[in-house]
């Protein structure tokens, strides 16, 4: 069918069922505009994304188990939530009529019979007794395919998948509470129930979102309105009195939802009580549109653009730039950075995982995929977008504390640093993210990310939506003072009780941070209290490390900063205290006071996928008489 005819009859059918367009702005295009610079870019990379998705999509249709699923090459099994790609299929199908993304669309969804439980939910992998929850991810999916374009399907599939998707709907109505699950679910379940209300005409679902909408309130941080309940248990505080945040999910899935939600209902109150939410996480995305995740509870999932398993922060954002243009800057880099990195079709978690061999996940291709999907489906009612607007980090100087999670972003000249003392371990035993006074970004206007932490240790807190380590070797890309002693592994990356302070002179600023090494259970090594400090300038960052007791040094503590760097950028020593990463636009170049060196590792690069990132692992050691290691950083 052709583009014109479809947005006619999407229009109609909008109209029909109750659906009000999304109209943010008095500003709407008409239906038959041409489309935007951004809309174009967003076409074609949904476009590269679905080609990619065919391309690993499996043919073989005497075995049901297995035929249309998509075959995660990374992972080397099927995800079940690979049905989610029905809306962008059926999407591409529509405005192409093209046949190979209808039967795309039809063998996914025939698929997903396998993970399809008697009580009208979907399970995250064809297991009947694995995770339901994600079923209102999949409802979504199935309802916005139906709604925009179920016009294109024969009468006999559009009314089979009509009835899955009615089960699927009473499921969530029974079972979705506010304390379901993390409050990602919960919120999603909010424009679901509300959207498949309409779309069936059925008042408890809507009746259900309402009730759900009117507890957001009570799940926002005071004084920067972030989203809490990324956790098991969902509301319970630190030993800090912290909340668990996760700005990946945040960002990516639960304020779409929220915001959508509040757009059908035009409901004004929380649409304002949003857009202060929203401005609070924006806070954290970095110039070049990444998101700083680097401190959120499920950094286990951190993929510099967002998190793996969610679904891009482009509607939200896109919807909602009528009331903060930098909404639509966010929205616009991101995509270009979703851009930057697609790999053969595919989304890769990083920025290195081509450089580093490593094979994308197909999840985060189909997951993103949708919310592209919804853009291009929603052009006439988007506000004008565009990058005029700089985000807050671009144009910050100075330092601030986000006081609900003990997390600091400063910036001086072309630095931009995050400072993380967080304490909350996501579900109280798995390796987390960013503590200790960490170093957990520093970015540099003209090379971009020259740290970004990583898990302390890479577990699989999800072995379902997590990659294997890859090389098995897993090596932190967070700075730190490290020491291992008899088998065990010391570090300022455990310490929950870390103590950091700030002064900010005008021209330089000076983080000192109070930390002990212990191990991953608490175990504190009794040799020294250890300083880190962070000095910012316009010209340079320094790291210092000093042993601040008068206990021996161990000849085995040292100071690592692993500098983000991929396979090919040359690297040169020219003196012993000195070394030299030449990168396409500049010169980084990391000096001390001591003698440095470079990690040993099985490759040239240590990688990690958490955030997907390469670096050389830069080391220097305490030795005796040397109780200071000053590293200074440059970029020429």
């Amino acid at each position: 069918m052709k583009r014109r005819s479809f947005v006619q009859l999407s229009a109609a059918a909008s109209i029909a069922l109750g659906f009000p367009l999304y109209g943010c702005s008095s500003k709407t295009k008409n239906k038959s505009q041409v489309l935007t610079a951004y809309e174009k870019q967003v076409a074609a990379l949904l476009k590269e994304w679905c080609d990619g998705m065919i391309a690993v999509q499996t043919n073989k249709p005497d075995d049901l188990k297995v035929h249309g699923a998509l075959h995660c090459p990374a992972c080397d099994k099927i995800h079940g939530r690979c049905m989610d790609a029905v809306y962008p299929f059926l999407y591409m199908a529509d405005v192409t009529g093209e046949r190979k993304y209808m039967d795309a669309a039809i063998n996914v969804m025939k698929w997903s019979e396998n993970v399809s439980m008697p009580d009208g939910s979907w399970t995250v992998i064809p297991d009947p007794k694995s995770w339901k929850g994600i079923t209102v991810f999949g409802a979504i999916a199935l309802g916005e395919a139906l709604h925009h374009h179920g016009h294109v399907l024969t009468a006999e599939i559009k009314e089979k998948w009509t009835q899955r998707l009615k089960r699927a709907a009473e499921f969530i109505h029974k079972n979705f509470t506010i304390d379901y699950s993390h409050i990602n679910y919960a919120f999603t379940a909010v424009y679901a129930l509300n959207f498949l209300g309409r779309f069936f005409e059925n008042e408890a679902y809507i009746s259900h979102s309402k009730t759900l909408a009117k507890k957001v309130p009570n799940w926002l941080t005071s004084p920067n309105k972030l989203l809490f309940g990324e956790n098991k248990p969902a509301d319970v505080p630190s030993a800090k009195g912290l909340l668990p945040v996760d700005l990946g999910y945040n960002v990516e899935e639960t304020l779409n939802g929220l915001v959508q939600y509040a757009i059908l209902e035009k409901d004004e109150e929380l649409l304002q009580l949003l857009t202060k939410s929203l401005e609070g996480h924006l806070e954290f995305m970095l110039p070049d549109g990444a998101w700083d995740n680097s401190w959120g509870t499920r950094q286990n999932k951190w993929s510099y653009w967002g998190s793996r398993t969610t679904d891009g922060c482009q509607p939200a954002f896109a919807l909602m730039a009528n009331r903060n243009a930098a909404f639509g800057t966010a929205a616009i880099k991101n995509t270009e950075l979703l851009q930057r990195c697609t790999v053969n079709g595919l989304l890769a978690g990083g920025l290195h995982y081509e450089s580093h061999g490593v094979k994308p996940c197909v999840h985060h291709t189909f997951a993103h995929a949708k919310s592209l999907a919804f853009i291009l489906d929603n052009t006439a009612s988007l506000p004008e977008l565009s990058k005029e607007k700089p985000l807050p980090r671009s144009i910050a100087d100075g330092v601030k504390h986000f006081q609900e999670l003990d997390v600091w972003l400063a910036a001086r000249g072309d630095w931009k640093a995050t400072i993380s003392s967080y304490d909350v371990v996501f579900k109280k035993k798995y390796s987390q993210a960013a503590t200790g006074g960490a170093l957990a970004v520093l970015w540099h206007n003209r090379v971009g990310p020259i740290f970004t932490a990583s898990m302390a240790e890479y577990v699989l807190a999800e072995v379902n939506n997590q990659q294997p380590q890859a090389d098995g070797e897993d090596i932190p890309l967070t700075p730190r003072i490290e020491v291992s002693k008899e088998q065990q592994w010391f570090s300022n990356l455990f310490d929950l009780k870390a103590q950091v302070a700030f002064a900010d002179d005008g021209e330089t600023i000076q983080f000192e941070v109070t930390t002990n090494l212990t191990d991953r259970e608490g175990e504190r090594l009794p040799q020294g209290e250890y300083v880190l400090q962070y000095d910012f300038s316009k010209d340079k960052t320094i790291v210092k490390a000093n042993l601040r007791s008068n206990t021996s040094v161990l000849q085995e503590a040292s100071l690592l900063l692993p500098v983000i760097s991929p396979t090919g950028e040359k690297i040169t020593q020219p003196a012993e205290n000195r070394i030299e990463i030449q990168k396409e636009s500049a010169l980084v170049v990391v000096e001390a006071n001591v003698p440095i060196s470079i990690k040993e590792t099985k490759k040239e690069r240590v990688f990690n996928m958490v955030p997907g990132m390469e670096a050389v692992p830069i080391q220097a050691f305490f030795t005796k008489g040397i109780t200071e290691i000053v590293c200074q950083i440059k970029v020429v």
